[in-house]
């Protein structure tokens, strides 16, 4: 479990600590109040941009110096507590600092010690967006599974670069250099694809079982970007250079996989389907996602971060949402405008209210009963 959350300087929280943690814990208040702000800092205690996707440059709130600071304990079930934090210092604004224990560490090692994941409103559109952004959230959901994902993405990120850099320059690139980039990329992008692979399709099964869910039941398909084998990959590399080269970029490769899904019972493309209809198809996969991390065996403590997520499903889907959640063991972050839409979970959640970048607790959690104390 995640506790005693500190926010120095991050967008509009100049000074900001949030503890005495529940399972369910929810920030109420106003909109731009700072809620989702909370939310993005606890996911920058994951590898990768967090929940915005935001520049450094970004984060640090107007009219400081241009730094800032994030920090949690975090504590397993039997284990010591362990100490994470993220940020940037003001002399160096480009470069993100991550330290576990106060020993700092590269931003990959987050993984190992904690599983994030994240619904918010700009993923409302996740079906109506780019491949980019299916592949972005497939990896988000892969990383909570496997750790060493966002190592394999990051050689496969920096080969691909490096490939692409040599296809764009007018000199004639040395084939054994290339040689030596594509079995980098194939390697790498084998490794990303199976992965993403693997995934989708344990997800589809879990999916598949649920047929009396009162969510859209979505279906998940893998389209690859080109072959999944690190061998036929490499070949694949190898005889689309011309091709390539006229392009100036890679165009075979799992950096254009992509995620199909589509609305079972209607065998209707999510894209097509009602903004509701794809709200509760989100909200399946990451239900189904969180059972996955369930019935694997997933020791790592893990969170969900749910970002107005009650303000737009029916009262039903709500309650059966709540339900799904308790029997889980992950800890649970909610914002909402108002306590109405959570009053299923308010006698067990930790509340605070933000106000202008500031965070006041408002309950916590009742034992046995009764109602949250004000």
């Amino acid at each position: 479990m995640l506790d005693r959350i500190l926010l120095s300087r991050f967008r509009n929280h100049a000074d900001t600590a949030v503890e005495g943690t529940a399972q369910f814990n929810l920030l109420v208040g106003e909109n731009g109040a700072g809620k989702t702000n909370v939310l993005e800092a606890i996911s920058l205690l994951a590898p990768g941009r967090g929940l915005r996707r935001a520049a450094l440059a970004d984060m640090p709130g107007q009219g400081f110096d241009g730094g800032f600071a994030i920090s949690a304990a975090l504590t397993a079930p039997g284990g010591d507590p362990v100490r994470l934090g993220t940020g940037v210092s003001p002399d160096r604004p480009g470069r993100r600092l991550v330290q576990i224990n106060g020993a700092e560490a590269p931003a990959v090692r987050l993984a190992e010690w904690l599983s994030i994941g994240w619904l918010t409103p700009a993923m409302d559109r996740l079906f109506m967006d780019s491949a980019g952004g299916r592949r972005r959230f497939i990896d988000r959901l892969v990383l909570a599974v496997r750790p060493d994902h966002a190592s394999h993405a990051a050689r496969l990120e920096n080969a691909l670069r490096e490939r692409n850099r040599l296809l764009s320059d007018e000199r004639t690139p040395d084939p054994h250099w290339l040689d030596a980039i594509e079995m980098q990329l194939a390697e790498a992008g084998a490794a990303v694809a199976s992965a993403r692979a693997g995934l989708i399709a344990r997800l589809d099964g879990l999916l598949a079982e649920l047929p009396d869910s009162p969510f859209a039941r979505p279906s998940l398909a893998y389209r690859p970007g080109g072959p999944v084998q690190a061998d036929a990959l490499a070949i694949a590399l190898h005889e689309s250079r011309p091709r390539d080269r006229a392009a100036q970029r890679t165009l075979t490769g799992p950096h254009r996989d992509e995620l199909a899904v589509t609305m079972a019972g209607k065998d209707q493309p999510a894209a097509e389907c009602s903004t509701g209809e794809q709200k509760a198809m989100l909200i399946a996969i990451t239900l189904a996602h969180s059972q996955l991390l369930e019935s694997g065996g997933e020791t790592r403590p893990r969170l969900l971060l749910l970002d107005e997520v009650a303000a737009h499903i029916d009262p039903v889907r709500r309650e059966a949402l709540f339900a799904r959640l308790r029997a889980g063991s992950a800890q649970v972050w909610l914002t909402g405008t108002e306590t109405a839409p959570f009053e299923a979970i308010m006698g067990e959640a930790a509340v605070w209210e933000v106000r202008g970048g500031t965070v006041r607790p408002l309950s916590s959690p009742v034992r046995g009963g009764g109602s949250p104390q004000g």
